[in-house]
């Protein structure tokens, strides 16, 4: 496993026995093999029925993978093929794992173990460890920073966060790698990897024979001791191997193109001299390489074992023709293995709208322009939670937050801290469960008792940044509290029960925002509508990708974020980054040829006065008040500069509030869902007197013209 992919380091409980498996109790009926291959496509099929011997299956983006492997596991126990209890299926995150329990329980096979590569090792190990070593396992660090802070003290260098943050991923890399402090120098030559915060190879192995004495002196061990210590075991103990090798006979591994050295040793000893071996991965979504992920791995499994059968999956299920297309093109221009192996993708759905490209003179005017498309989107009908605004570098999401605010739309910042991870969750698990412990005649009171002591209240907080993401946090659990108490006879204690149950498989609650994400964090994710920004070359590629293989990671990535798209796709670029600055970006090399086709659109954003072209909105381009010309989206869609007097007075403006507040308290919802702050001052502004002149809003749309134009008329006949 990759050191920075997502929801790696998921350790489970405690296990008495190397063999644990999931209760039965709760799981569905067995499901009929027929039934099982039924539901598969014929390439799907295939790789369902291929046992007795190693396979590797290439599944392109979107071509339902996971229902694949979990119907091979259920058709293999099905049919007698595999024993449930020697199943081991390994994935990269807690998530992922818990997903692929849950979809083998619902088809009847509750037995298999599902698990990452560290839960599935730490299991093993906590089971041998008296055994081998004597006593208990060490505490595991929950991550490296401290003793990686004090190795650096120790040596007298001076690091600030940044570069420690750096660092700390060469440490990762170096050790998922199997390198030692000695022959990391040389290695780090022949893989060109720079100097890592300034300081040169020599001064990184110093560094890593340090991290290893302040371990020592602490008595603990970090993730890759977990893998490494397994690997020791298997390697030294052939009581160990023997045991474990008579437990697990059958292996599945998801993702394997993210599969490290370490991984891939780990992998080797559990198989033993067995071959009965199952790989599922696509080599152009291989975007990890930097933290030690080898795709070679995947390109070379038949040569790796021999005999191996090979499935490809290409029937994309997920995104429209026209997606499909310009992804597909993107990888035309890939050069090395990349290209010699790609999967070419077939959508299976029917024609969408063609994917569009926009430019802008800076970044600002990108964020408002993806924000305005947004809200347009959001006032024809569509959920703030169906879109996704992806990006390079985590930098670029500050102004899409601000514009985003501005318009009263939420958002969820992911890439972070994991939900249940995150301090104010963990504060309100821990007062929820001591709440759970008294009778509480309104429960879904309490909990909103409890969070808002920690920063929740009724309306979402007019600002960005860490008080917005909290705030959303909270909200999250808030929804999700009520969702369960709506059942009958639920309690608080079932909240906190099954509130633990998601945090044990990050399970996180859904906000009802628009998702901001860098790619990397988006990877395995999928929204209908998705934009990407920052298409331009210093960004997409990054500046620093300088060789012809780091080049190609960051073409990896740009075909990564085009397929986490569903239904629409806009992808921008910006060719300054400061407003007034002049434009020196250049749009990304991996847009070259790319929309040429029939079917793509290439259109280029302008500030001019315009109509919005949806539902009949419109905007405006000088004030209503001094006339004079309007800027901004914001001052377009309203109608008047910001500074001018309105021409409605506040009361009508409060009155809508209050409508929107009750009708937001009735449905259960945020506000913004029912009519953005933005829309409602539009319509106070403007003094709609029919729904014709109502639709003519930006903010409004069809939707909701239709169900509150009504209310909204009656508020303002109160004029």
């Amino acid at each position: 496993m990759t050191a920075n992919h997502p929801d790696a380091r998921t350790a489970p409980a405690p296990e008495a026995t190397l063999d644990a498996a999931p209760s039965s109790s709760d799981a569905p009926g067995p499901v009929s093999a027929e039934a099982i291959l039924e539901a598969l496509d014929p390439e799907q099929r295939e790789a369902a029925r291929s046992f007795g011997g190693p396979v590797c299956v290439l599944a392109g983006a979107g071509t339902g993978k996971t229902r694949a492997i979990t119907h091979r596991i259920a058709y293999g126990v099905t049919t007698g093929t595999l024993n449930p209890r020697h199943v081991l299926a390994v994935t990269f995150t807690a998530k992922a794992a818990a997903e692929m329990r849950s979809r083998l329980r619902d088809l009847g096979v509750p037995a298999v173990q599902a698990r990452t590569f560290h839960a599935a090792a730490l299991r093993q190990l906590r089971h041998f460890w008296p055994r081998v070593v004597g006593g208990a396992v060490p505490e595991i660090m929950p991550n490296k920073y401290a003793g990686v802070a004090e190795a650096c003290q120790r040596l007298h260098m001076s690091v600030d966060r940044a570069a420690l943050r750096d660092i700390v991923a060469e440490v990762e890399w170096s050790r998922v790698s199997m390198l030692t402090p000695e022959s990391y120098p040389e290695a780090a030559k022949e893989t060109w990897r720079p100097g890592v915060a300034g300081f040169d190879a020599r001064s990184i192995s110093r560094i890593l024979t340090q991290y290893e004495e302040v371990k020592k002196e602490k008595g603990v061990i970090d993730f890759e001791d977990v893998l490494l210590h397994m690997v020791g075991f298997l390697t030294e103990r052939p009581d160990v191997a023997r045991e474990v090798r008579a437990q697990y006979k059958h292996f599945v591994v998801d993702e394997y193109q993210d599969v490290s050295t370490l991984q891939h040793a780990l992998l080797r000893l559990w198989l033993g001299t067995g071959n009965d071996l199952c790989v599922v991965g696509d080599a152009a979504q291989t975007i990890y390489t930097f933290a030690g992920a080898r795709a070679s791995y995947l390109l070379d499994f038949p040569r790796e074992f021999r005999g191996a059968d090979v499935v490809r999956l290409e029937r994309n299920y997920r995104s429209t023709p026209q997606i499909v297309r310009l992804a597909n093109r993107v990888l035309d221009g890939a050069r090395g293995r990349t290209k010699d192996h790609r999967l070419t993708l077939a959508s299976q759905r029917e024609g969408g709208e063609p994917p569009v490209v926009e430019s802008y003179p800076d970044d600002v005017a990108e964020a408002e322009g993806v924000a305005t498309r947004i809200a347009d989107l959001i006032a024809d009908g569509r959920s703030a939670s169906d879109c996704a605004v992806l990006f390079r570098t985590n930098s670029q999401s500050e102004a899409v937050e601000q514009a985003l605010t501005a318009r009263g739309i939420g958002y969820l910042v992911r890439g972070g801290d994991k939900y249940f991870e995150r301090q104010e969750i963990r504060r309100a698990m821990v007062a929820l469960r001591a709440a759970s412990r008294v009778e509480q005649v309104d429960p879904a009171r309490a909990v909103r008792d409890v969070v808002g002591g920690l920063g929740w209240s009724a309306q979402a907080p007019e600002t960005t940044g860490a008080v917005r993401e909290r705030w959303d946090s909270l909200n999250a659990l808030v929804s999700l509290t009520d969702t369960i108490l709506g059942r009958p006879g639920a309690t608080l204690a079932d909240v906190v029960r099954e509130l633990e149950e998601r945090a044990e498989a990050q399970s996180a609650p859904t906000v009802d925002g628009v998702t901001l994400a860098s790619v990397h964090a988006a990877k395995g994710l999928e929204w209908p509508v998705v934009f990407v920004i920052g298409a331009s070359d210093g960004l997409l590629p990054i500046s620093m990708a300088q060789t012809a293989a780091e080049v190609e990671e960051e073409r990896r990535l740009f075909y990564v974020a085009l397929t986490r798209a569903k239904d629409l796709l806009t992808i921008s670029w910006a060719a300054a980054r400061n407003a007034g600055s002049r434009g020196s970006r250049k749009p990304s090399r991996f847009l070259d040829g790319a929309l040429e086709g029939p079917g793509s659109q290439d259109s280029v954003a302008t500030a001019q006065p315009r109509r919005s072209g949806r539902r009949g909105a419109t905007v405006f381009t000088t004030c209503r008040s001094c006339g004079k010309g309007l800027d901004t989206p914001g001052e377009q869609r309203l109608g008047r500069h910001t500074a001018c007097p309105p021409a409605h007075g506040e009361e009508t403006l409060e009155n809508l509030r209050l409508w929107r507040r009750g009708r937001s308290a009735q449905a259960g919802v945020p506000a913004y869902t029912v009519l953005t702050d933005a829309a409602l001052a539009a319509i106070a502004e403007r003094a709609p007197r029919s729904e014709e002149e109502l639709l003519a809003v930006p903010g409004v749309g069809a939707d909701r013209a239709r169900r509150y134009g009504g209310e909204i008329l009656e508020i303002l006949g109160r004029r």
